[in-house]
């Protein structure tokens, strides 16, 4: 199982001292003016500190947010601030990406498979945290990301999905020994 440890870091240029990079602690900041709401998610600059603020909501009318939702602002709800950062329309509209290095674990329950000739393992995310096949099945497996690559060419380690590039989603994969 794949699961979020903290917050991605955001990849943005600093206005400040240009830097690319800021954490998100998952504070919001909610201004309203008269009958209209804005609403920001707070990251501070890995290098200086600088604040910048990722849009969220802009000059909305207040009834058209939902209670629960402006009560999870007011409080700073983390698990939001992570949802909010993975949507795209949050990410296209501030023109971030998001680095995901450092920010997700894998659990592998600790099962052993001694004397199979070949074990079938299944890949479940707990939220859609983009990583690479290749360095998740290094990881899990206690292999280098270059032992296993060979793996995939030797025809030892064959999956149905591309085992290159990023995967957010469930995968399975056959390791033959």
């Amino acid at each position: 199982m794949v699961t979020p440890t903290c917050l991605p870091t955001v990849l943005r240029r600093c206005h400040t001292c240009a830097s690319g990079r800021f954490r998100a602690n998952g504070k919001f900041r909610v201004n309203a003016n008269h009958k209209l709401i804005d609403v920001w998610l707070l990251a501070l600059c890995a290098a200086c500190g600088a604040t910048a603020k990722l849009t969220v909501v802009e000059r909305a009318h207040v009834r058209s947010v939902r209670p629960g939702l402006l009560d999870r602002l007011h409080a700073n709800d983390a698990v939001l601030a992570a949802e909010l950062l993975q949507d795209p329309v949050l990410r296209r509209r501030n023109r971030i990406a998001l680095d995901w290095d450092g920010a997700w674990r894998l659990d592998t329950g600790g099962t052993d498979h001694p004397g199979h000739e070949a074990i079938d393992v299944s890949v479940r995310f707990a939220a859609p945290v983009p990583v690479r096949p290749v360095r998740l099945i290094a990881e899990g497996c206690g292999l280098s990301r270059a032992g296993v690559e060979r793996l995939v060419a030797d025809g030892s380690l064959v999956s149905a999905v591309r085992l290159s590039g990023r995967l957010s989603g469930d995968f399975t994969f056959t390791l033959k020994r």
